[in-house]
């Protein structure tokens, strides 16, 4: 299980809370701008996550130009200095550069959805794939059969709409490059959807916001399929998030490892937390399963892209300031609710809940029957916060003695063992039983500490007088001894590089391969490509730019699928989308169930 990390406080967390291995951007190079680390910190989190046998991945994963190669290969080494695990790249002209045996993962940003594609970069030797999210059940286990790279795909979060690495709607329309970590995110608008003769059709709609991505019941699906790591969306999510997510994902996965023994977790320790995990009480706009079942309607929230939260019941009666509903679950003065009128998503304060009644700050668009939904619920938010769950590794403790010393030796649940010695006592016991009893009781004792000790076991030891606050300072002493142990017998993956010229599956590559580097031309180059454009970045966009190509259809999504839905009253094409400044075209490649929006 993959979690983001925002920065070190949140990659840490999501360590505690079960992830077997964490992404995180560094300062520069990463898909999501706001979301920066140092190389010191990255260092701290991937010595916290080697404890656990967890993996530390950096994201470098935006394109490149001519002028930042030298930094990025400087930044690479850096990094693997730090005992990073992993980068994850879009950039192939980082395969061209002079950088340490690093495993390499080839980012979604690569566009990694059809076969050839992805056979390419199996036969390069990179050591896993992100795969596209538009993929199917069937589509990942036939390219799971077909190539010897891990695979790795989404289960949680933030959709894309357009297939990732192929949408230049921000780079297009405001100069702020999706590939280049400066998104902004234009499918979150709202567009007017017209007819060929300019009738409008849907008014103010966001068309574009996908749901939320929400695969926590088909984890076992998905590793069937060939998938082996699963990945939560989320670098710039806060705390409570990573919390309440990476805790739900970590119990879905764990019920597939116990009812399945083929299949070995990833890391070690296991987390108790005090709540019960539930991804709809954070941040979501509803939720789908996108395209991994096949295509459905309702894939998005055309109201808001804004956090809906949880529905729990609607509304039976409105007054003054106050409603009634029948709800199911219990709602706590200072919760946030939202609800759909007019086709939009509003939102209201319940200031006070008492004797079935709810005190809400404006009641004036609120109306009997209409939907509630809960996008902050203050009571969860605050056993997120107070939840400081600490993962824990099973340990027993061993004492003996030899000669004029005690040893105290400890072994891990992965059996890793190491071991203290200390100078026996001169004072001894005059109370042997109660001596031997607080012995145990302080050395089983973990406090804030990774372990948690499951027995203490005295092989051979005369009966010793040992103050409190010496037995506190031999088992620190062990713990932290132990803990800097497992840090340094952690074995990180190396690899060696792959040389062979393999083909490229095309040889003409337009601008949608995002090339904006000499290294990465070199690199197409070497690979038997002839002909390539320039990524769109560094060159001019076209009077009818191509702006986004998607598995989501629109016709599909308003009931006007001919091919699937056997629509026959179906507005007159083309259909447009607009916004206050402009019109942009969209094109329907029915065969291969595919849309472009392009300008018009």
């Amino acid at each position: 299980m993959l979690a983001p990390a925002k920065n070190l406080e949140s990659g840490c967390l999501a360590i505690n809370y079960g992830a077997d291995a964490v992404y995180i951007g560094a300062d520069r190079f990463g898909a999501r701008a706001a979301a920066s680390n140092s190389v010191a910190d990255i260092e701290k989190l991937v010595q916290y996550a080697h404890k656990y046998r967890a993996k530390t991945f950096v994201t470098l994963n935006t394109i490149l130009f001519d002028d930042e190669l030298e930094d990025a290969e400087r930044l690479i080494h850096q990094l693997y200095n730090a005992g990073v695990d992993a980068l994850i790249i879009q950039d192939m002209g980082i395969l061209k550069m002079n950088i340490p045996p690093i495993p390499l993962h080839a980012s979604t940003q690569t566009n990694n959805f059809d076969l050839e594609r992805i056979q390419f970069l199996d036969q390069l030797g990179l050591e896993r794939i992100v795969l596209a999210r538009e993929l199917s059940f069937k589509e990942i286990r036939n390219i799971s059969q077909h190539i010897k790279t891990d695979l790795e795909y989404f289960v949680h979060g933030a959709l894309c709409v357009s297939l990732s690495g192929q949408c230049y709607f921000s780079q297009t329309i405001t100069g702020r490059s999706a590939n280049r970590g400066a998104c902004a995110q234009m499918c979150r608008h709202p567009y007017h959807l017209l007819d060929a003769r300019g009738n409008r059709i849907v008014t103010d709609g966001h068309l574009l916001s996908l749901k939320d991505l929400n695969l926590g019941d088909h984890l076992k699906t998905l590793l069937d399929a060939g998938v082996m790591s699963l990945k939560i969306e989320g670098r710039l999510k806060d705390a409570n998030y990573v919390k309440n997510v990476v805790s739900y994902y970590r119990q879905k996965l764990d019920q597939v490892l116990v009812a399945n023994t083929k299949y070995i977790k990833a890391s070690s320790g296991h987390t108790s937390i005090s709540f019960d995990p539930d991804p709809e009480r954070s941040f979501n706009r509803g939720s789908t399963t996108y395209f991994l079942m096949d295509r459905t309607k309702g894939m998005v929230n055309s109201h808001s892209p804004k956090s809906m939260g949880k529905h729990i019941g609607f509304v039976t009666s409105v007054g003054q300031g106050i409603l009634k509903a029948k709800l199911n679950e219990k709602l706590n003065n200072g919760d946030g609710l939202c609800f759909i009128y007019d086709n939009k998503l509003h939102g209201i304060r319940a200031e006070k809940v008492e004797d079935g009644q709810i005190r809400v700050s404006d009641s004036s668009m609120l109306k009997k029957g209409l939907a509630l939904y809960r996008n902050y619920d203050h009571e969860f938010t605050k056993r997120l916060e107070a939840d400081k769950s600490l993962r824990k590794i099973k340990a027993k403790i061993n004492v003996s003695q030899k000669d004029d010393k005690l040893l105290f030796t400890i072994k891990d649940e992965d059996n890793l063992s190491s071991a203290y010695s200390v100078l026996k006592p001169d004072e001894r016991a005059t109370n042997a039983a109660l001596a031997l009893n607080n012995f145990k009781k302080q050395l089983s004792k973990s406090g804030e500490s990774m372990f948690q000790i499951t027995s203490v076991d005295i092989a051979s030891m005369d009966s010793y007088f040992f103050r409190m606050g010496k037995l506190n300072e031999i088992r620190r002493s062990l713990f932290e001894q132990h803990e800097a142990y497992r840090i340094t017998t952690y074995k990180r993956k190396t690899i060696i590089r792959k040389t062979d010229p393999v083909p490229f599956p095309a040889e003409k590559l337009d601008f949608s391969e995002n090339i904006a580097n000499k290294k990465a031309e070199q690199f197409y180059k070497d690979h038997g490509v002839k002909k390539q454009e320039k990524a769109l970045e560094i060159s001019n966009a076209q009077e009818d730019q191509l702006l986004m190509t998607t598995r989501y259809c629109i016709k599909y999504e308003m009931g006007y699928c001919q091919r699937f839905q056997d629509a026959r009253e179906t507005p007159p094409e083309p259909l447009y989308l607009q916004d206050e400044n402009r019109k942009y075209k969209l094109g329907f490649d029915c065969r291969n169930c595919m849309m472009t929006i392009r300008l018009a």
